[in-house]
């Protein structure tokens, strides 16, 4: 639960890898200092700013934006760092505004790296200060907490610099200003304004993927919202090259009943004319906040460069990150945003449209001397046309919005790596077992339906913290009926597809699978796991295989809580396999008795926590008979489809995604060969 810290306050810090997020009204510039046990900042090396913006276990953004996210590492801080002070400032020479008090009170959200927020403070009471410190996190005996601070400074960066300590304040804050006016010009755009009473934190702190509030991790309408992990982030949103957007009509303002949504253009009364602000005012950029614009990278010679006001060419990994994967990981969650936000923007125009055209063809007809003859024809087809001009201006918005994505994604796709992936990418070809744990995992692929021809990756955290549920009943997503029979079987190919990546991308001996199947319907599908030799043992076939295998995993989940809670991890048994545990059962409820339904739903709440994860391959229909009693249970696991569906609706605006299983194409001996060497790891590991 985020604690919402008042001036002074302070608040403990659980974790060593946290993200700073800062929302402001305007671009602001952000940065750090690092002071030893009394606070002293001893040189500028020791201040992280736009010019020089890295620091051992601290980065800041390079320009002023409206929104920053910093990325701090404790565990990484010299012994010699006891505290680090968040800075803010109104940049100086570019024309925006001189003092807060002429913008929105600055929020700022300290945040793990899955999105969930640790604290939040709202920096309010300022006035003609122009540099704030907005908070300092500090170690005492050795644990690290926060303090919101909110101590503002009229002279600026200079005055603040200097009560640092720093004696070359003044020519440090020189160089901070000038290198803000040189990337000014990479500035992010402040966001739409929102209403008083909006939701400031779902602004900045973006829902996790996976497991965290992130609509990766979203689950269908009629469900319980998922638990939080990203996501979803998940997950840190940040980087990617996102287009400078067109003007709007609306100014990014829907109709005027409908409520403003976190993460969406906010609704407003004043929107019948938001088309003329908007064209006074200026683009409205509907890319997330938290994404820098990087500048393009150098052309070749012979290339020519990029024009001024075009959007900048695509980088795969042009996010932040403490490593490739952590940046293009960043990067997808991103553009799903930013996919999310456009689409919404449009659709808020196209609803604000139609509104207006209804609200325009009433007034014409309103006078009943109107109603007949050419003035009310007239009136009629004047306001048809100003809503499709309207309409057709959105949807202009919209289509450059998704080609300078759909260039993003044609950059990004065949950078990913094992993890994220798809099975018909290069680099399958060059497979070999990973030595390290991977961060997260490719599931499939998710796309709107203004984006037919843009799928965004679905990834999700790892280790999972929510199981998962491939669906053998239902539907396709044209509403058509599929096989029962063909549909259990494709619904068992992607649960083995599934755990063979994760097999795949986990070092020899780090992951371990186990298989139910009651009645051997699963055999064909199974096939590749059971021939590579790959699972932890055959897959339990009866009643009595139901029972041994969640006894033995049910005893492990027991073990290793009574471990971690008696603080005695050391004393597991030897024979105890330490390695990550999936639990793949199929034809559920078949073969399962009461006792063995209690414990299949113990391991889905408790083994997540203890590296016991599940995944069920079923129908719900075919639990009916247990009523209720299930109902936890299918509410606490993704929903997944093995065709495509539109069943995933996301908290953060209210798409609903569809989503596309990753599945291997058709002939390909990939899926064989991989396990294969999966295969030969474990065995080389296990002498």
């Amino acid at each position: 639960m985020t604690a919402e810290l008042v001036r002074g306050q302070n608040h403990p810090l659980s974790q060593v890898r946290l993200e700073v997020r800062i929302s402001a009204g305007a671009p602001i510039v952000a940065g750090a200092t690092i002071g030893d046990e009394q606070g002293k900042v001893h040189g500028v090396e020791w201040v992280a700013h736009p010019g020089a913006p890295t620091l051992p276990g601290l980065e800041v953004s390079k320009q002023a934006a409206a929104d920053h996210r910093l990325a701090v590492d404790l565990g990484a801080m010299p012994e010699s760092v006891h505290r680090i002070s968040v800075l803010l400032a109104l940049p100086s020479g570019v024309g925006g505004p001189v003092r807060f008090g002429a913008v929105a009170a600055p929020f700022v959200a300290v945040t793990g790296l899955d999105g969930a927020e640790v604290v939040s403070y709202t920096i309010t009471g300022l006035e003609a200060e122009s540099a704030v410190v907005a908070l300092e996190l500090y170690r005492r005996q050795d644990t690290w907490k926060v303090r919101a601070i909110g101590q503002g400074y009229s002279g600026g960066l200079a005055e603040l610099l200097t009560d640092q300590g720093l004696p070359e304040a003044r020519r440090l804050a020189d160089t901070i200003n000038e290198a803000v006016s040189q990337a000014h010009s990479r500035s992010v755009a402040p966001p739409p304004p929102r209403t008083p009473d909006s939701d400031r934190t779902r602004r900045t702190a973006s829902p996790a993927p996976a497991q965290s509030a992130s609509p990766y991790a979203a689950q269908a309408p009629q469900d319980t919202p998922p638990s939080s992990t990203p996501e979803q982030a998940g997950s840190v949103v940040q980087g990617g090259s996102a287009s400078p957007q067109p003007s709007s009509p609306y100014g990014g303002e829907g109709p005027q009943n409908t409520p403003a949504r976190a993460g969406q253009p906010d609704a407003s009364p004043q929107a019948g004319h938001a088309g003329e602000a908007t064209q006074a005012a200026g683009p409205v950029n509907y890319s997330h906040p938290g994404r820098r614009t990087a500048a393009p990278p150098p052309a070749p010679p012979t290339a020519p460069p990029v024009q001024p006001g075009q959007p900048p060419r695509p980088v795969a990994g042009d996010a932040t990150g403490w490593s490739m994967d952590e940046r293009l990981y960043n990067q997808v969650w991103g553009m799903f945003e930013d996919l999310a936000r456009t689409a919404a923007a449009y659709r808020s125009a196209v609803d604000f449209a139609d509104s207006r055209l209804e609200q325009e063809i009433d007034r014409a007809l309103a006078d009943p001397r109107n109603r007949l003859g050419g003035q009310g024809d007239g009136a009629r087809e004047a306001a048809r046309a100003k809503h499709a001009q309207l309409v057709d201006q959105a949807r202009a918005a919209l289509d450059r919005d998704l080609s300078q994505l759909t260039a993003e994604a044609e950059v990004v796709e065949p950078a990913l790596p094992l993890a994220y992936a798809r099975w018909d990418s290069p680099v399958w070809r060059g497979y070999r077992v990973p030595m390290e744990m991977p961060m997260a995992l490719r599931l499939g692929d998710l796309r709107l339906p203004e984006s037919v021809d843009l799928s965004i990756p679905m990834l999700v955290r790892l280790p999972l913290e929510r199981g998962l549920w491939i669906d053998s009943g239902g539907e396709s997503a044209d509403g058509s009926l599929v096989d029962s029979d063909e549909l259990r079987r494709l619904a068992m190919d992607t649960a083995v597809t599934h755990a063979a990546r994760l097999l795949a991308v986990h070092p020899a001996g780090e992951f371990a699978v186990h298989v139910i199947d009651p009645a051997g319907a699963g055999a064909p599908p199974l096939a590749p796991l059971v021939r590579t030799g790959v699972l932890a043992g055959p897959p339990a076939a009866g009643a009595a295989g139901v029972t041994d295998v969640l006894g033995r995993l049910t005893q492990r989940v027991d073990l290793v809580q009574m471990a971690l809670r008696a603080g005695a991890a050391d004393s597991l048994p030897p024979d105890l396999d330490t390695a990550q545990q999936l639990l793949i059962v199929n034809d559920f409820p078949h073969g399962f008795d009461d006792r063995a339904v209690t414990q299949l739903r113990y391991l889905a709440d408790e083994g997540p926590a203890v590296g016991v994860h599940l995944m069920m391959v079923a129908d719900r229909e075919d639990a009916a008979a247990y009523g209720p009693l299930l109902d936890p249970l299918w509410r606490s696991l993704l929903r997944l489809t093995p065709v495509p569906d539109d069943h995933l609706a996301d908290p953060w605006v209210g798409h609903a995604w569809t989503y596309e299983p990753s599945v291997v194409p058709q002939g390909s001996q990939v899926l064989q060969q991989v396990l294969s060497q999966v295969a030969a790891a474990r065995r080389s590991w296990n002498r």
